[in-house]
């Protein structure tokens, strides 16, 4: 017999038991589209951060901090030793610092990276919020993006930049409204001092923290398009404020723990720089020369490898996952296969009866449980294409009222969808070894006496 006969024959086969066939047929289709869409959304997800980082050139990034956080965790009896030649050697992170490394190779710019919290009032509503420094002169370069306003011009402007998001929360409907409205942040200090007594005597009660707070009004100028990644530096901020401006609040850094301290001290020059790169290639070269005076860094792009097993282990969980509703599908397919041996007994008696051999009859079922893996493939594909796009689409609709742009959360690269088919018609010709092996050993002897 020609291929096209078993085609055609098992075709014929299936069509006798619409129904029967129908329902094994839906089981792969489900199965397999749901396999699919958890791929799709595992690379999806893969895709959006890889793009994302590389758009906002996150992997151009090494971070400087200072010695305080180098030298934690070094422990023995050299660690006082080790600590004087550190502190002998590394500069501190100043503006000096910073204009001295404008000279190293590959280096586009640094700038301190000073973040802090404060409480947002404009009008009668109050937030929560992490307030982020940026210099004017970045803040125009484009750093973030704006949905309306404009950029401060200056670094001693008292004007800010804030988020829709956060304005939504401050509930202001029409966000171009506030462009020129006065907002009011108020920071905390620790404060010490005789003027803060009372706050001091509740501290040492148990009953108090020794805060001090003051209050700075600015003026909105722009709206952030969007939260979240908005520039080189991994931070998450509703609120960007002039570099020069920030020198002169009393505030809280929260870059790390130990500015809690030094805010009780005179300036000790910044805890940490963000120091952004042409290109990638220029990462270990400044690392290793500023890991050399003293300080410890971090890069975005060291930790690309462990982000990227991190992926491989999400693509297993959900391969696993998927693999459920295959066996299943699986199970049903043996059901039908069995359930047709058994109905066509006698039709297999006459088959041998008449010259076919073990090996035509096991390409008949084999095409049929393969025919069966492809249109369950086939349709399974379409599926979850279908269904990720409904939940793409939900998943946007809720996002961007939270202000948080549009994106495609599930891909379907080439080799998933080839793969999709294949590997179901894989599970349906293995489903399909049983009951093929139990056709082939069909008397037909027994089969033509059997009613």
């Amino acid at each position: 017999m020609r291929i096209s006969d078993y085609i055609e024959q098992s075709l014929s086969n299936l069509r006798k038991k619409k129904l029967r066939t129908f329902l094994t047929t839906f089981g792969v289709v489900i199965g397999i589209g749901a396999l699919v869409s958890m791929f799709a959304f595992g690379k999806g997800m893969q895709k959006n951060f890889t793009d994302t980082f590389s758009e906002l050139e996150l992997f151009n990034y090494v971070g400087v901090y200072a010695r305080s956080l180098n030298n934690r965790g070094h422990r023995g009896p050299d660690h006082s030793r080790a600590q004087k030649e550190t502190s002998k050697a590394a500069p501190v992170l100043d503006d000096a610092f910073l204009l001295s490394l404008a000279k190293i190779e590959g280096v586009e710019w640094a700038l301190p990276e000073i973040r802090f919290p404060a409480l947002i009032k404009l009008a009668d509503e109050e937030e929560f919020s992490l307030i982020q420094v940026l210099p004017a002169d970045l803040c125009q370069a484009g750093f973030v993006k704006l949905r309306a306003g404009d950029f401060y011009a200056s670094d001693e402007e008292k004007s800010l930049i804030i988020s829709d998001s956060l304005l939504r929360r401050l509930k202001i409907k029409k966000t171009e409204d506030a462009i020129g409205r006065e907002i009011e942040l108020s920071t905390l200090t620790v404060d010490f001092s005789l003027s803060n007594l009372k706050n001091i005597i509740s501290f040492l009660k148990g009953t108090g923290l020794p805060f001090s707070k003051q209050n700075y009004t600015f003026t909105i100028v722009g709206i952030i398009e969007r939260m979240g990644m908005t520039g080189p530096m991994p931070v998450r901020s509703d609120v960007f404020i002039p570099h020069g401006t920030s020198r002169t609040m009393k505030k809280i850094s929260i870059t790390s723990v130990s500015d809690i301290f030094q805010s009780m001290k005179p300036s000790q020059g910044y805890s940490a720089i963000g120091i952004k790169l042409s290109s990638p290639k220029y990462v270990e070269p400044v690392k290793d020369r500023m890991e050399d005076m003293g300080f410890e860094t971090f890069a975005m792009l060291d930790q690309l490898e462990e982000i990227k097993t991190g992926f491989r282990f999400l693509d297993l969980f959900l391969f696993a996952v998927g693999m459920i509703g295959i066996s299943v599908a699986a199970l049903g397919i043996i059901n039908t296969m069995v359930m047709s041996i058994l109905e066509r007994y006698k039709e297999i008696g006459i088959m041998k009866a008449v010259g076919a051999s073990d090996k035509d009859v096991k390409k008949i079922f084999f095409f049929e449980s393969g025919v069966i893996g492809f249109l369950g493939g086939v349709f399974g594909l379409v599926l979850g294409w279908v269904v990720s796009n409904i939940i793409n689409l939900i998943i946007n609709s809720v996002a961007t009222q939270q202000g948080v742009p549009r994106m495609s959360y599930f891909r379907f690269p080439w080799w998933l969808c080839l793969g999709a088919i294949a590997f179901s018609i894989l599970i349906s010709l293995l489903a399909g070894i049983y009951p093929t092996l139990r056709a082939a050993r069909v008397d037909p002897v027994v089969a033509l006496r059997h009613d």
